[in-house]
C-alpha cells in the first residue's frame, strides 16, 4: 500500500480526507515542515507528498527543490490539474500554477513531462491540445501563436509518440462537431474534438480555466500535482475540498 506524508495534519480537511482514504491508500499525518515531509519520501519512509491547503506555494516549491531536486535533462518543473466532471469525464489542465510565461523551449518540455503523467492517470492515451485564441492559424501573426509553433515542433522532433496539436481553440479542442469543422481545412487532427489533456499558453489562462471548470461546471479539481521534481508531490489548492484532496491522492498513488 503507497504511503502519503501529509505534513498538514490539524487541518480538518486533510483529516477527514485521510479517514476516506485509508485502506487504499496509508495516509502518514504530521504537523511538520515542507522539508521534513519531504525527507520521508527521500528517505524511502513514504512514496509521496500532499501539502499546500495551509502550507504556500512558495513553501511547497521550496521544499519540493531543496530535498528531491529537478529532473536532469528538463529546465522546467509545472503542474497539472485534473477536471472530474460530474458526468465522469476527466480531463487534464497545465500549467495552472507554477510556470508564468513558459518559453516555447519551456513549453514543450511541459507537454513532455503533463504526457507521461496523464498517461498514468488516464483510462486512455493523451490527446494533447495545445490551447490557444486562434485555431490552426485564423489568429494570424501573434508571438504567443509563434511559441505554440515552436514548442510543437520540439515536441514532434523528440516524442513522435505524444499525440498533440494545435494551436487551437477550447471548443475546437473538446467539441467533435466544432473541431472536425476547424479541423477539416487543416488536412485534419488526431486531437482537435476529442482532446483529454489541455496544455494552456500561460499561467493566467490556466488558473482562470481550472477556477471557471470548478466554480461554473460542478468540476471537482484534484491537484496540483508537481511535474519536473524526482519525487512526487501535490501542492493543493487553498480552496480544496475534501473530495479534491481524495481524489489528488488517487491521482497520485496511479503516478507512482
Amino acid at each position: 500500500m503507497k504511503k502519503i506524508v501529509f505534513p498538514e495534519a490539524n487541518n480538518e480537511y486533510i483529516q477527514a480526507a485521510a479517514a476516506k482514504l485509508a485502506g487504499t491508500i496509508e495516509p502518514v499525518l504530521e504537523a511538520s515542515d515542507m522539508v521534513a515531509a519531504a525527507k520521508k519520501v527521500q528517505n524511502g519512509e513514504a512514496d509521496a507528498v500532499i501539502a499546500g491547503i495551509d502550507f504556500s506555494t512558495r513553501d511547497v516549491i521550496l521544499g519540493a527543490r531543496e530535498v528531491f531536486g529537478t529532473r536532469e535533462g528538463f529546465h522546467v518543473f509545472t503542474s497539472i490539474c485534473v477536471a472530474y466532471f460530474p458526468d465522469g469525464r476527466r480531463v487534464i489542465l497545465s500549467d495552472c500554477a507554477t510556470c508564468k510565461n513558459p518559453s516555447d523551449v519551456q513549453l514543450a518540455e511541459i507537454v513532455e513531462l503533463v504526457n507521461d503523467a496523464a498517461a498514468k492517470i488516464l483510462d486512455d492515451e493523451p490527446r494533447i491540445a495545445m490551447l490557444s485564441f486562434s485555431t490552426f492559424g485564423s489568429g494570424t501573426n501573434d508571438p504567443s501563436l509563434e511559441k505554440i509553433h515552436a514548442a510543437l515542433e520540439a515536441v514532434r522532433a523528440k516524442r513522435p509518440d505524444i499525440i498533440v496539436d494545435g494551436e487551437m481553440q477550447l471548443d475546437a479542442a473538446v467539441n467533435a462537431r466544432i473541431g472536425e469543422k476547424k479541423a477539416a481545412a487543416h488536412g485534419g487532427s488526431p486531437v482537435a474534438g476529442q482532446a483529454n489533456v489541455l496544455v494552456v499558453p500561460d499561467i493566467n489562462a490556466g488558473n482562470i480555466l481550472a477556477k471557471s471548470l470548478e466554480q461554473f461546471a460542478g468540476a471537482h479539481i484534484a491537484g496540483p500535482i508537481l511535474l519536473g521534481f524526482n519525487k512526487p508531490i501535490s501542492d493543493l489548492s487553498r480552496g480544496s475540498t475534501v473530495e479534491d484532496i481524495v481524489l489528488t491522492a488517487e491521482c497520485l498513488a496511479k503516478m507512482l
